[in-house]
């Protein structure tokens, strides 16, 4: 916890939701069909806020969960509704 809570503190105001790990989840197809496990594999979120993907990407670097060899997906939002 206390490396998750300096990436925090380093991030300062760039966290909007510090997150959660995920538990179990499934995966629905286009046709319907369920299979147990996420697609994607993602094992938790956190939501930044930054100028650019870029620099989202660069604050990503120093999420606790890359230095036990996990690996982290950046991505956009833009609102819609």
């Amino acid at each position: 916890m206390a490396a998750w809570e300096g990436w925090y503190g380093a991030l300062g105001q760039a966290v909007v939701d510090g997150g959660n790990p995920f538990g179990p989840s499934t995966t629905v197809a286009a046709d319907g069909t369920v299979r147990d496990g996420g697609a994607s594999g993602l094992s938790g979120y956190t939501i930044l806020r930054a100028d650019s993907l870029p620099q989202a990407t660069d604050l990503a670097k120093g999420c606790p969960v890359l230095a036990s060899g996990g690996s982290v997906e950046v991505y956009e939002t833009f609102e819609v509704m």
